[in-house]
């Protein structure tokens, strides 16, 4: 068996953004070489997200919006979190949001469903952040 393992590095330049990062996962497994196994996607922060959906703009507004009813940025006073803090909000759209996707591997390419897309969900943005890519196989 192999295993893979390598960080992303993402910033996103508004405070929350869903970024399609399939190509760079899609990378990383030509990196490893391996055919078949298993591919771990994880989001190595907690006001952030890795989630498997489709690439379409209409979706991700309205997971914002949606997002945005269930635990509204503002007012910043209504969460017992936000002392010094303003992202009490943004752990709360990452719990909904889920923090991380393993996706199989089969002759060497990510074995989506037709319009599956791996995401990254940003909640607190406007700074470096990490996804971890772990992929494991022969």
């Amino acid at each position: 068996m192999i295993s893979f393992r390598k960080e992303l590095w993402l910033e996103a330049p508004t405070r929350r953004a869903f970024i399609n990062i399939t190509p760079q996962v899609e990378q990383c497994l030509r990196e490893s070489g391996i055919h078949e196994g298993l591919c771990l996607v994880n989001a190595m922060h907690i006001t952030a997200s890795v989630f498997i959906n489709d690439d379409e703009p209409g979706l991700h507004h309205d997971y914002d919006a949606w997002l945005e009813r269930l635990a509204p940025h503002a007012p910043v006073s209504q969460y017992r979190h936000n002392v010094g803090e303003d992202n009490a909000d943004a752990h709360m759209k990452r719990q909904i949001m889920g923090r991380e996707v393993v996706v199989a591997v089969t002759d060497g390419r990510l074995d989506f469903g037709t319009w599956e897309r791996i995401f990254y969900g940003e909640f607190d943005g406007r700074r470096r952040k990490r996804v971890l890519v772990k992929i494991i196989g022969e």
